[in-house]
């Protein structure tokens, strides 16, 4: 059984030693599976706005409408999301990491080629919409096995003082796969508008399949996480419901950690999804060069994470992202300015500031601050089930909320968007602000 003493990845849980070989086919594994992973996964996200609102819904119907709707979609697939973070986070605990993350890979890109090769409305109907939503839910379901696992891949194979750095690794497979979704639809984006709705668009999906190979030959070669070995070897890994124990024994820290991750995810969906098409409607830029920016910014978002990250290592999770809070809080209404600037530059540096500084800032040291929450027994179950209801309360809900919220008649617009973003950021880093600090330093 799990007791609250043990919490957290401290010296009381040293495992056996990963030699540095495994250590970095580990970093790089998980780096490389989270990238597909969320290539895929984000690849929806960018078309949900700019494509499927014109192939996968009636010509008659608005095409503001078709627009909610595709965001319904994409909201399915976060739902998804807590159920397979528990279904996978199950085995993963009693099993090990390594086998369950081959699994989520080959799902991820299977139904990333699928949606690729799927008919439109005009050729099968209201079937076309129906086989989306299916399809974004198996998504969704490998998603969130995948977060967790790759995280504590590889957190569990390094040493304690390196492991908000290391988590970070895997963490940035987020933003690189979105500069490759977004930089490979932009490019394109840039066809003619009727060659790339009718088969420009399907050709970034297409590609995943490539990159789901290369996922899974560094899965296949990764050892298996030495503090699962380690567990595993005490007998602690046959024993009893994971979910039952991280919802026994880690009531609060599960909370805490599901409303910490709400606001940076939020921000995260709410610029690589909403933002874009909204960018474009105003005549600020086209559709192509809104996507260049948001890759650029996800370009530096790469570095900037593992920045955060490393500044955990050495200050402490809890302070770092109190003042990502406070970043966040203080630079949200400037960054909307220049987004409904209506100026090339400043539209690009709007991006800029969305990502590597206010998103990144208190997202940076999310993995280990979520992965010392609990014990190996329940890590992966307990990493799971935080971060993805709180990627459905934020992520989720990002694209339809910030669409409501810019067009209510109070004449707000995006100040709207701000003031909820700052509401979900005051929470989060209440919910920091209540937990214990897990950074042990020696």
């Amino acid at each position: 059984m799990a007791t609250h003493s043990r919490i957290g990845l401290d010296a009381t849980q040293q495992h056996p030693e990963a030699t540095p070989k495994e250590t970095r086919r580990a970093l790089v594994s998980s780096f490389l599976g989270s990238t597909v992973e969320y290539y895929d996964f984000l690849l929806y996200g960018s078309a949900a706005g700019l494509v499927f609102p014109h192939l996968f819904f009636p010509e008659t119907m608005d095409k503001g409408l078709g627009t909610a709707l595709s965001f319904v979609i994409l909201l399915a697939g976060y739902i998804a999301r807590p159920v397979g973070g528990v279904l996978f986070g199950h085995f993963g605990d009693k099993f090990g990491r390594k086998n369950i993350l081959f699994i989520t890979l080959m799902m991820m890109g299977l139904v990333s080629v699928c949606i690729g090769l799927m008919p439109t409305y005009h050729t099968i109907g209201i079937a076309a919409p129906l086989l989306l939503v299916l399809l974004r839910v198996i998504q969704g379901l490998a998603v969130g096995g995948e977060w967790a696992g790759a995280t504590l891949m590889a957190a569990e194979h390094v040493k304690e003082k390196n492991r908000g750095f290391a988590a970070s690794i895997a963490v940035t497979g987020g933003p690189t796969g979105a500069v490759l979704a977004t930089l490979i639809l932009g490019l394109f984006a840039g066809l003619p508008e009727e060659a790339f709705l009718a088969w420009g668009w399907r050709i970034p999906f297409l590609l995943s399949a490539v990159l789901v190979i290369i996922g899974l030959y560094m899965r296949y070669r990764v050892t298996e996480s030495p503090d699962f070995l380690k567990a595993k070897a005490e007998g602690a890994t046959h024993t009893g419901m994971p979910l039952t124990r991280v919802l026994r024994d880690y009531p609060k820290e599960t909370i805490f950690g599901i409303l910490a991750v709400a606001g940076p995810l939020f921000m995260q969906a709410m610029l690589a999804i909403f933002m874009v098409p909204y960018v474009v409607a105003s005549g600020a830029v086209d559709r192509q060069t809104a996507l260049m920016m948001l890759t650029a910014s996800s370009f530096v978002h790469i570095f900037a994470i593992p920045f955060f990250a490393w500044l955990s290592d050495r200050f402490g999770r809890r302070p770092v992202m109190l003042a990502g809070a406070l970043i966040s809080v203080a630079l949200v209404f400037p960054m909307f300015a220049l987004f409904n600037s209506g100026v090339f530059w400043m539209v690009a540096l709007g991006f800029m500031v969305g990502n590597p500084i206010i998103q990144a800032s208190m997202y940076g040291p999310i993995g280990a601050f979520l992965a010392e929450k609990f014990d190996t027994e329940s890590r992966y179950t307990g990493v799971s089930l935080t971060f993805q209801v709180g990627s459905v309360l934020g992520a989720g809900m990002a694209p339809l909320m910030s669409q409501w919220l810019v067009k209510l008649d109070n004449g707000g617009g995006t100040n709207n968007i701000a003031w909820y973003f700052i509401f979900l950021i005051a929470v989060g880093a209440a919910c920091v602000l209540m937990s214990k600090e897990t950074l042990k330093r020696k």
